[in-house]
């Protein structure tokens, strides 16, 4: 329990690091991910060609090699930016290929009627994906993406190899100071369920309130 008590602000920093990487990752990941689910599924060849390999070059690589590519690669290219600025891109875009694949699968299940009557009251492609197609989609693919983005919140411990600042980094001050290691793992642990019981039951909320009724 000392190990808690005598670094609450180090565990503080971890635990909030954390949690800003799966905010806005997870905003990068949803925005991303739904935008590629329209290419997708667009009637321009080039957009569904682009959105195809975007998915499949994403979900292909692992999390690690990406994360290399974007906070070593990219700076050579002359754009440098913050470390934790290159771990949120680097998680949104993995994650948002599988955001993709879930919204896709949620617009496969609505019926194909429902496109073509929009169309025919002369809405375009893009009013008829915003506004008849995602919205009822939405209610299939909420336990998906809650998935998706609970991985997301586990996924983000790899930036603490990458000098950004979050939970499971903590071990390495925690252990030149002494302290069991066990116990740091346990107390990170519990930092990880934390956050992640927090997604699942805003995403249980979601889906009592607009999932598809069982």
């Amino acid at each position: 329990m000392d190990v808690l008590t005598h670094n609450w602000s180090l565990y503080g920093k971890g635990l909030l690091g954390t949690v800003e990487l799966t905010v806005f990752a997870s905003l990068l990941a949803l925005g991303l991910g739904v935008i590629m689910a329209g290419f997708r599924v667009a009637p321009v060849g080039s957009l569904r060609a682009f959105g195809t390999v975007w998915v499949t070059v994403l979900r292909n690589t692992p999390l690690t090699l990406l994360f290399f590519a974007v906070l070593l690669g990219l700076p050579r290219f002359g754009l440098v930016l913050p470390f934790d600025v290159f771990a949120i891109l680097a998680l949104g875009c993995y994650t948002s290929a599988f955001i993709c694949e879930a919204v896709r699968s949620g617009i496969n299940t609505v019926p194909v009627g429902q496109g073509e009557a929009a169309r025919s009251l002369g809405m375009t492609f893009a009013q008829t994906l915003g506004t008849v197609v995602l919205p009822q989609a939405f209610r299939t693919v909420i336990p998906p993406v809650g998935s998706t983005l609970i991985a997301l919140a586990k996924n983000s411990a790899i930036a603490g190899s990458f000098s950004v600042v979050e939970l499971l980094g903590t071990y390495k001050t925690l252990n030149e100071l002494g302290y069991s290691i066990i116990w740091s793992f346990i107390w990170i642990a519990v930092g990880y369920l934390i956050v992640t019981l927090t997604i699942s039951a805003l995403f249980n909320v979601l889906e009592k309130r607009w999932g598809v009724a069982r």
